[in-house]
C-alpha cells in the first residue's frame, strides 16, 4: 500500500465519514484468560466512546512504510481451505457476526502472541464505497467505482493508571486518586484485504508494529502466515556489512562517502514517489557500480550479498542510509555533516598521519559561541 491509500483509509476514522459496521472485542489478562467480550454495531456508540476508538484505529494505520507499516503477501497455500488466508476471509465475509468465527480469531492471537500484562484485542467490519477519481485525483463525489469491504485488527496494552492525588469537586478537597485500567495504544494489528490500487487485495495485508525493530515473526506467521522482511535495523546492519565485505581494504571514507551520495541522489529523485524505494540484489551491485566500487571487487559481491542476506532480502533505501546526516565517527571525535555537503569533507596525510579536512565556510560555531575561521597555513606540514 502508498502512503495515499493509507491516508485515505485513516480518513474514514471519523465521525463524518464513518461507515464502520460493527466492534468487537476481547480483554485478555497476563494469564492468557478471557475477561470479558464486546460486540455492537459500532454506529451505537456513546460519541465520547466513538472517538476514543478513532483514535486507536488510526494509530493502527500510523508510522513509517517499510519500518512500522509492512504489505506483507500471503503465500498461495494459505489461501486454501484451513489456510491463515482463507480464514481472514471468511471472517470478513461473516461481518463479524459468526460468534464462532470470533473465538476462534481470539483463540489464534491468545495463543500466539507473547506480551507480559493485560491486553484488549479490537476488530472492526467496514464497508467503504470507493469514490472515483479524475485524471488529476480528484474525487467525484457522485461517483463510486468499487465497494472495499475489510476488517481492521489490533491488539492495544492495558494497564494501570499512574498513582497520584486527584480533585475531588464535590468535597472540594484533594484525595489520592483511584487507579483505573487504561486501554493503551495498538502494540501491533493488520488491515485485511490490502487496500492495493484503492481496491480489496485479497493476496496481501498491511501489517502495523509500533516498535519497528520488534516486529513478532512467531505471532505473524502462526496468525497471517506471512513472510517478514528484516526489521529496519537490521536492514541497515546487512547493508553496512555488505559494503565492508564487498570492498574490503578499499573500504575508506572516500568510497564509503560516494555509495552515500549515490543513494541520497536516488532517494531525492524518489522522494515524490508514493511506494517507498527497494533495491533488489541486481539495484545494489548497480549502485556500487555507479559509485566507483572496481570490477575486481565486484566479482565476489554475488556471493557476499547472498550469504549477508539470505539472497532474497529485497533492501529499503531510507532504511539503510539517513538521508539527513552524513556521519563520520572515532572513538573519540563524532562529524555529522548535511548529505549533500559531503564535498566539503575530504581525507589527506599531514605530518605522515591520516588526517580528515574539512573546510571552514560561513558563520562558525563552537559551544554557541561564534568563532573566526584560522587563515594562518602552514605549507611545509602539508604532503
Amino acid at each position: 500500500m502508498t502512503k495515499q491509500e493509507i491516508s485515505e483509509i485513516k480518513k474514514l476514522f471519523t465521525q463524518k465519514n464513518c461507515s464502520i459496521t460493527r466492534i468487537c472485542g476481547c480483554y485478555v489478562d497476563g494469564e492468557k484468560n478471557k475477561k470479558t467480550e464486546l460486540k455492537q454495531a459500532f454506529l451505537a456508540l456513546p460519541e465520547e466512546e466513538m472517538f476514543k476508538y478513532f483514535e486507536i484505529l488510526r494509530k493502527n494505520l500510523s508510522g513509517t512504510l517499510g519500518k512500522n507499516l509492512l504489505t506483507l503477501d500471503f503465500p498461495r497455500h494459505s489461501e486454501s481451505e484451513g489456510g491463515t488466508q482463507e480464514f481472514l476471509l471468511r471472517l470478513r465475509d461473516s461481518k463479524l457476526k459468526d460468534e464462532a468465527l470470533l473465538e476462534e480469531f481470539y483463540d489464534k492471537i491468545i495463543a500466539s502472541y507473547e506480551y507480559v500484562g493485560n491486553y484488549l484485542i479490537l476488530i472492526i467490519h467496514d464497508v467503504y464505497d470507493v469514490p472515483g477519481k479524475t485524471l488529476d485525483g480528484i474525487e467525484l463525489e457522485d461517483g463510486s467505482d468499487e465497494v472495499y469491504e475489510y476488517i481492521l485488527a489490533c491488539i492495544c496494552p492495558v494497564n494501570l493508571s499512574k498513582p497520584g492525588l486527584s480533585y475531588n469537586a464535590v468535597d472540594n478537597t484533594f484525595q489520592n486518586r483511584i487507579r483505573d485500567w487504561v486501554v493503551g495504544m495498538p502494540e501491533t494489528g493488520f488491515l485485511f484485504p490490502a487496500f492495493n490500487d484503492r481496491g480489496a487485495d485479497l493476496h496481501s495485508t498491511l501489517y502495523y508494529s509500533r516498535n519497528s525493530e520488534e516486529l513478532r515473526e512467531s505471532f505473524v506467521e502462526q496468525l497471517l502466515g506471512c513472510p517478514l522482511p528484516l526489521p529496519a535495523g537490521e536492514q541497515k546492519e546487512t547493508f553496512q556489512t555488505l559494503v565492508q565485505e564487498t570492498l574490503g581494504e578499499t573500504c575508506d571514507i572516500e568510497a564509503v562517502k560516494n555509495i552515500h551520495e549515490k543513494l541520497n541522489e536516488m532517494s531525492q529523485e524518489h522522494k515524490e514517489e508514493p511506494e517507498p524505494l527497494v533495491l533488489d540484489k541486481n539495484e545494489v551491485k548497480t549502485l556500487f557500480a555507479s559509485s566507483g566500487v572496481s570490477n575486481e571487487k565486484l566479482e565476489e559481491f554475488d556471493r557476499h550479498f547472498d550469504e549477508t542476506t539470505g539472497g532474497q532480502t529485497a533492501l529499503l533505501v531510507d532504511n539503510v542510509i539517513n538521508s539527513r546526516s552524513f556521519e563520520v565517527k572515532t572513538p573519540d571525535v563524532v562529524i555529522k555533516v548535511n548529505p549533500e555537503r559531503t564535498d566539503l569533507i575530504e581525507t589527506r596525510t599531514i605530518n605522515g598521519r591520516p588526517c580528515l579536512v574539512i573546510e571552514l565556510g560561513g558563520n562558525i560555531e563552537v559551544n554557541g559561541i561564534s568563532v573566526r575561521a584560522v587563515l594562518e597555513e602552514a605549507p611545509e606540514a602539508l604532503a
